[in-house]
């Protein structure tokens, strides 16, 4: 496991770290998206989506919330599984408003059309992908290449929700494909970090005598 760096950085502290803006973003859109549902559902507030009220929910969700705290916890735990220093400041931005953008564009797509919608929304996780996948590469951290599979399952799972969705008038088949890409995808994070955390806490009462209490997240201030 590699040991964590900091390069130096003077811009918003929000941006010092992936999971701070990912984990409020995420936060902010689970409680909103559910606010905004109840009246779409009841009829009563027009999304502008060319998706149907469920279907927006789901996809808000599954494509929009989680994708974010993932890419959160992504990018602070993979420099603790490389050495490599994290992605921040202009880089992290570039990624959040990505993000960002495939929410405005889903909630308008019925204004934007269903295409660009589309392009727009998968363009994150496959940004994301990419970006896990360098950081992976570079560092030699091959055991965790596997992380990169759902990812891009979960992309490939969000363009056919669009396609789905605009052909057949609701998701299905695109939806549970990408509820199973999230649950190999958290199982497999789940796995590395109780792997780095048990290789950290060893190491850290090998040098102090005592069991020192560690995760794969290094939070920093």
């Amino acid at each position: 496991m590699g040991i964590p760096r900091l390069r130096a950085y003077s811009g918003p502290a929000i941006l010092s770290y992936g999971f701070r803006p990912f984990f409020f973003l995420g936060a902010l859109h689970a409680g909103l998206s559910v606010m905004l549902w109840l009246p779409m559902y009841a009829g009563e507030l027009d999304a502008h989506s060319a998706f149907v009220p469920v279907d927006w929910h789901v996809h808000e969700m599954l494509f929009g919330y989680l994708p974010a705290i993932a890419t959160g916890f992504l990018l602070t735990a993979i420099p603790n599984w490389t050495g490599r220093l994290p992605v921040q400041g202009p880089p992290l931005l570039a990624l959040v408003i990505l993000w960002i953008a495939g929410r405005a564009a889903v909630f308008f797509s019925a204004n934007i059309g269903w295409e660009a919608a589309a392009v727009i929304d998968v363009a994150f996780l496959l940004a994301v992908t990419a970006a896990a996948a360098r950081e992976i590469v570079v560092g030699r951290n091959w055991r965790n290449l596997k992380v990169l599979l759902p990812l891009a399952v979960l992309a490939c799972a969000n363009g056919a929700f669009h396609v789905e969705a605009h052909l057949q008038g609701t998701s299905d088949i695109s939806r549970r494909l990408g509820i199973a890409a999230a649950i190999i995808l958290i199982s497999l994070i789940g796995g590395a970090s109780f792997r780095a955390s048990r290789a950290t806490g060893s190491s850290a009462k090998t040098r102090a005598g005592f069991q020192h209490p560690s995760t794969v997240l290094t939070w920093h201030r």
